[in-house]
């Protein structure tokens, strides 16, 4: 073979697809998201044509980009026969082999993240190479298995079970290729190394050191995070595919169209830096700075079903705003505010604040800490509320009235958490910039830890 596999990660998402150069100027893609432009370019950049695009599963956290690649490219689709997707691909069963031409890709059932979960295991002749193992085994985990339905989740664990063994008696050598890894809400350890080997997971991954199938889904089970909400979505529209077939754009708005937008039922989404945002706004907007986690906290917050107008600066790039929302399925941007938050402002509109505070002025009387669970457990402000961001719009009338520090890991989400508050009627509402460890270095006091 070749051997060039070219591993494409989405840090926001935490998920890695993959280009395999398969020696003849054709290349295999493995879970390509719809925002291809890295695919794309990869494949211009080393002169190969994409002519397979296999899919482990039908995902929850990113639209696929297997059908777009094919009404660009004319690539063909290898997936799994039990996802019933709605639109052209070669229909694959456990144990079906696909001929690359010299190399062989033969599919596993490996149930459990979905139910229809395939594997591809890649052979050179008889011998194993590395398998892409999308949700199921990953580096020092396996993905979760609560996307279908509470009511399933153990039994996908417990099926979950059966395909990691599976997997794990593959040859030691065999390179492991997982979709989901640091970062993926699909439940990687933070930290992990994204590729492996099948010897190293059978020493270092704990659920394959589990003594039982019992044991296995609890243990499982309990490592479950927190669930974005747009995770529910996703599945269904990835079997049915999507294509884009023209260009996103972001459509000039003045303030006067804004404004209307807005009585309409629109919400401004500020993707501007945090001190950007602090220094002023439109009133009620959301803020989610344009940063690799900004869709993921889009799709989260954001119902689907709104139309959206962004308020960004003139250096941020409209199609790094369009793509990873059109990547989580998000199609109600309708466009840009023009001129940004001086034409807004030059119009006569209303402009709110709000103020961003340094870990030794923070007031701690009231400290709202907006992290995951996991972090927070970690270490965090003695008397803080804790309410995860994602949690933040259902439980913003339980945050006390008044002054209200907002805290995060560095800034972003508190950001965040402090628009949202202003939308719910808070007014006295500060941004700290940093996290609760430069709070405990500029104080010298101790963090509390557990949950």
């Amino acid at each position: 073979m070749d051997g060039s596999l070219i591993p494409l990660v989405d840090e926001g998402l935490g998920n890695s697809a993959y280009l395999l150069d398969l020696g003849d100027g054709r290349a295999l893609a493995v879970d390509p998201s719809l925002d291809l432009r890295a695919t794309d370019a990869t494949a211009t950049k080393h002169g190969l044509r994409i002519a397979y695009a296999a899919e482990t599963h039908l995902h929850a956290d990113f639209l696929s980009g297997a059908r777009q690649l094919a009404y660009d490219h004319g690539t063909q689709i290898l997936a799994s026969a039990a996802g019933q997707r709605t639109f052209d691909h070669l229909r694959l069963d456990d144990g079906a082999e696909v001929d690359l031409g010299g190399l062989t890709l033969r599919a596993l059932a490996t149930p459990g993240h979905t139910p229809e979960h395939l594997s591809f295991l890649l052979l050179d002749g008889d011998r194993e190479i590395g398998v892409f193992t999308g949700g199921s085994l990953i580096v020092g985990a396996a993905a979760r298995t609560d996307l279908i339905s509470p009511d399933r989740t153990e039994e996908l664990a417990r099926a979950q079970y059966s395909s990691l063994r599976r997997l794990a008696s593959l040859a030691d050598a065999t390179a492991v290729w997982p979709t989901h890894g640091a970062g993926s809400f699909c439940s990687a350890p933070p930290g992990a190394a994204r590729t492996s080997t099948i010897g190293e997971q059978k020493q270092a991954n704990p659920l394959l050191a589990a003594p039982d199938e019992d044991t296995f889904a609890r243990m499982l089970i309990d490592s479950l995070g927190s669930y974005p909400v747009y995770f529910a979505r996703l599945g269904e529209l990835n079997r049915h595919g999507q294509v884009i077939t023209t260009p996103p754009l972001l459509a000039p708005l003045d303030a006067a169209r804004v404004r209307r937008l807005l009585g309409d039922g629109a919400i401004v989404v500020d993707v501007r830096p945090v001190r950007d945002y602090a220094a002023g706004h439109i009133p009620g907007s959301i803020a989610i700075p344009l940063r690799a986690q900004y869709a993921t906290w889009l799709g989260w917050l954001i119902p689907p079903e709104v139309p959206i107008v962004i308020v960004r600066n003139p250096g941020q790039d409209p199609a790094d705003i369009r793509w990873p929302a059109l990547n989580v399925g998000y199609t109600t941007i309708v466009g840009e505010l023009t001129g940004g938050l001086a034409a807004w402002s030059t119009a006569g509109e209303q402009v709110a604040t709000a103020r961003v505070v340094n870990a030794a002025e923070m007031d701690t009387a009231n400290v709202l800490d907006v992290r995951q669970a996991s972090e927070t457990a970690a270490g965090h402000l003695p008397g803080a509320d804790l309410i995860e961001l994602g949690d933040l719009t259902g439980h913003a009338s339980s945050v006390p009235a008044g002054a209200v520090t907002v805290m995060c890991g560095h800034g972003e989400r508190a950001a965040t958490g402090a628009s949202l508050l202003e939308r719910a009627g808070h007014t006295q509402v500060s941004i700290l910039a940093g996290g609760a460890h430069d709070w405990a270095t500029a104080t010298g006091r101790t963090l509390a830890t557990g949950r």
